[in-house]
Parts: structure tokens; C-alpha cells; sequence
């Protein structure tokens, strides 16, 4: 049975109204109140555990620091459409030098571009709702296993606080403490990416642009996403990439170069983000009785560098198994092992999505993104994509574009491979198996 606990209505309240904590012993501490950490604690909460939320900033959603896109799948199971500022359906795509591949269809959402601040409270407020505690403007200092559960000092508006729980989560972002203090490696990539916010840029309602080209975004590509009154436009890119270039250095490129210059015209700043994109699960996300999620986790996508759909793809396949362990109070090896292993499919799903970026974007030079684009614009291959592309799983539509697009099979052996490889080693789905091996003249595609 939970015990009565204070909880904050209004996450952005003065962090003395909210740490008020009837007790200091908890079944599970979360590090971090961002939309993952929020999520994880109300699908915590409603399965009777006592939860503490731990947010080392005096409101939630602030700093922003992402493009602040949300997934259909993940909307769906927040339901904050009222955040929604702008509904994204289709997006403009350009190659280097120009060439144009519009694609969408307004019936179809893509994604949402949303308010983060009032997106991140709206999560945490669901998790606040159903039981758990927060503690704002409070970060960790210490934190010891023991063979109960975990000792945990915090620093509460600068005067140190103890806590106990059986399990210590970590949401904490890309440079998790939780990870770091633990020593449970680091994510495959890195990414940096830089944004401003401004007015006066003519996009086209419900598409979100995209630009290419070694000069703006090395290997990645730059955006443009409507958000409302205003646009984010930004760019991401490996930080080995940069050649002694700054992310800034290449949104200035962008909006001066020849080709794009008079689109960017009438911008006006009025706010600018910056932040580093983690993507690529570590080996071990639970380690005992510690276990990270979402940007702590390495699970950022490749291919846009989002995270919070597979942030909550994370808490949802690890939920059944947490609350059977924590029941208990049981971490041994082999239930951790079994923790671990349930996200063996979003590992493989996120090696195949960095594979066919790599094959289609990063590894590619301006020449060859050309040409690729020279196919992409082509009317039968945009109703393919309309048809098949989703922004979560390019997978099939990479499949289809491999069988029904010969000039494709040329210009991407490396991401054929890629798709081969997977589906035939068992990490596809049976139907994908299926396409890939229905496929005329195999060798052809790896030649």
C-alpha cells in the first residue's frame, strides 16, 4: 500500500512548494523528470510502486533542447494534443543542389511538433497523478548498491538529503550520471546538434524541410519544422565531422548559401538550443539494481535523431519484468540478464536504421546524394515512399524501394547489405524475410 504523499499539480511551481516528501524510502528513484523519466514513474506508480522523481532544474521541459517532434505512437499514449503547435504531414526534401522530393499526404500524420515545456508537464503531471513524488532543483551526489537495494545522498537546495529505494533509474540524458557513476559504457554515437528558433520563414503548412550537403550538415542533414508562429531550423552532425567547424558555423552556411539564402531572408531569432544526440543502446542499460533509459540509454535514432518514442518503447517493454522484480525485491543476475535482453529488438531495429543511414546520407558525398535524389523526385517513387516511408521504421519502405527501383539497387549496395543482412539473421520480420528473399537476382544487390 503507497503511503499519502504531497505531490506538485503545477511542475513549473517554486521548487519549495514540491519538496515536501512524506518519507525517504522509495521503491524506485528516478534522475531525471524529462518525458521518459516522467512516463517510466507513472507506469511505475500505476503499478502501486512508491516513486520519487529527481530534477536537478527548478521547472520541467526547461532547458529545451531537442527539435520537439513526437511520434503518433507516442502522442497516442500521452494524449497531449493540446501541446500540439503544429501537426507535420508530409516534408520537403532537398539534395545538395537543389533537386526537390515532396512528399505527404495531409490525411496522414507524420509527426507532431509540440510545446516541450508544456509536453514535458503534461508527463510528469500524469505520473505526479497516479502517486509519484518529485523533488525539483535537486541533483545526486552519491549513490551506493547494497544488497537491498540503493543509498542515495542528494543535494535538495543545496542541503544534503538520504534516500533509499530497491531500484535507481537514470533519465537523465545523454550525459547521465546515473551511467557515468555506475560505469555502464556509452552509446555507439554522439551526435551534436545545434537550433534556432525564428520568425518569417515561408514554409509550407504541415511539411517540415530538409537539406543536405557536406557544407551544412556533414554526413546528416538540416531542418526546418514548423512550430506554430515560428520555425526550428537546425542541423546535426558527428562531431569528427566538423573540421574545425562549429554546428553554428554550418546553420550560417546554410541560410547564406546561394541556393537557399533568399528562403532564410526574412528570419528572425528568437531563441537558439544546442545539445548532444545519443544513439546507440549500451550493452547493458540494467546493471544490478541500476538501469537507464531513453537519451541515458543510447536510444536516440539514427536516422532523426528522436528519442522520446523509443525512450517510452523502452519503459513499455521493461515494465512487466521491473514490477515482477521489485515485487519481490529480486535482482539477481539472471533477472537482470532477462531485463536486459527485452531490448534486443530495439537494438537491432536501431543497427539497421544506422546501417541504411549510413548507406543513404552519411557515408555518401554530394555527388552521389544527387543522384540519389535524382530517383527519389521521380512521381512512382514518391508514391512508394507516401505509401510505405514512416518515420519510425524505414525498413520496409527501404525493402520495397530495393525490389520495385533497379537504379536504386546501384546506387545503394551498401544499404542492400544492410537489409539482407538483418532480415536473413533474424532480425526482421517474417514478412520482410519473405520480400528479401522473393527478391530476383540477389547477388545483383551485393555486387
Amino acid at each position: 500500500m503507497k503511503s499519502k504523499a504531497t505531490h506538485v499539480k503545477a511542475p513549473s511551481a517554486p521548487a519549495q512548494e514540491v519538496n515536501f516528501l512524506p518519507s525517504n524510502e522509495y521503491d524506485v528513484i528516478i534522475i531525471g523528470a524529462g518525458p521518459v523519466g516522467g512516463y517510466l514513474a507513472r507506469r511505475l506508480s500505476e503499478n502501486d510502486m512508491r516513486v520519487l522523481l529527481i530534477e536537478e532544474h527548478a521547472e520541467i521541459g526547461r532547458p529545451f533542447q531537442c527539435a520537439g517532434l513526437v511520434n503518433p505512437s507516442a502522442m497516442e499514449r500521452i494524449g497531449a494534443y493540446d501541446t500540439v503547435l503544429s501537426r507535420i504531414w508530409g516534408a520537403r526534401m532537398y539534395s545538395p543542389s537543389g533537386i526537390e522530393s515532396k512528399i505527404g499526404a495531409e490525411e496522414s500524420t507524420r509527426t507532431w511538433s509540440v510545446c516541450r515545456k508544456l509536453f514535458d508537464e503534461r508527463v510528469v503531471t500524469q505520473a505526479l497523478d497516479v502517486g509519484a513524488d518529485i523533488l525539483l532543483s535537486s541533483k545526486p551526489v552519491e549513490a551506493v548498491i547494497t544488497e537491498s537495494g540503493v543509498e542515495l545522498n542528494v543535494d535538495v537546495d543545496g542541503q544534503l538529503r538520504s534516500f533509499s529505494c530497491k531500484l535507481l533509474c537514470g533519465a537523465d540524458g545523454a550525459h547521465s550520471w546515473v551511467r557515468r557513476t555506475f560505469r555502464m559504457g556509452r552509446p555507439k554515437e554522439l551526435m551534436i546538434g545545434f537550433q534556432v528558433e525564428v520568425t518569417g520563414y515561408p514554409g509550407e503548412e504541415g511539411r517540415l524541410d530538409m537539406f543536405t550537403g557536406e557544407d551544412i550538415a556533414p554526413g546528416f542533414f538540416a531542418w526546418a519544422i514548423p512550430s506554430g508562429d515560428t520555425t526550428r531550423i537546425g542541423n546535426w552532425t558527428l562531431p569528427e565531422r566538423l573540421n574545425g567547424r562549429s554546428c553554428e558555423d554550418l546553420l550560417v552556411a546554410l541560410k547564406s548559401s546561394k541556393i537557399w539564402k533568399e528562403r532564410f531572408a526574412e528570419c528572425r531569432e528568437v531563441g537558439r538550443f544546442c545539445g548532444p544526440i545519443p544513439a546507440g543502446l549500451i550493452l547493458k542499460p540494467m546493471k544490478q539494481r541500476v538501469a537507464v533509459f531513453g537519451d541515458a540509454a543510447g536510444l536516440c535514432k539514427p536516422t532523426t535523431g528522436g528519442g522520446i518514442g523509443k525512450g517510452f518503447d523502452q519503459v513499455d517493454l521493461m515494465i512487466e519484468g521491473l514490477v515482477s522484480a521489485l515485487q519481490a525485491n529480486e535482482f539477481s543476475p539472471k533477472v537482470v540478464r532477462n531485463l536486459n535482453s527485452s531490448l534486443d529488438g530495439l537494438r537491432r531495429s536501431q543497427s539497421r536504421s544506422r546501417g541504411l543511414r549510413n548507406a543513404f546520407l552519411t557515408e555518401c558525398t554530394d555527388e552521389e546524394l544527387d543522384d540519389i535524389w535524382e530517383i527519389w523526385s521521380r512521381p512512382d517513387v514518391i508514391e512508394l515512399i507516401d505509401e510505405f516511408g514512416e518515420i519510425e521504421n524505414p525498413i520496409p519502405l527501404g525493402i520495397k524501394m530495393l525490389k520495385n527501383i533497379p537504379e536504386f539497387r546501384r546506387l545503394t549496395s551498401k544499404a542492400a547489405r544492410t537489409l539482407i543482412g538483418g532480415c536473413l539473421s533474424g532480425s526482421g520480420s517474417a514478412n520482410e524475410v519473405s520480400t528479401i528473399r522473393s527478391l530476383e537476382c540477389l547477388p545483383c544487390l551485393i555486387t
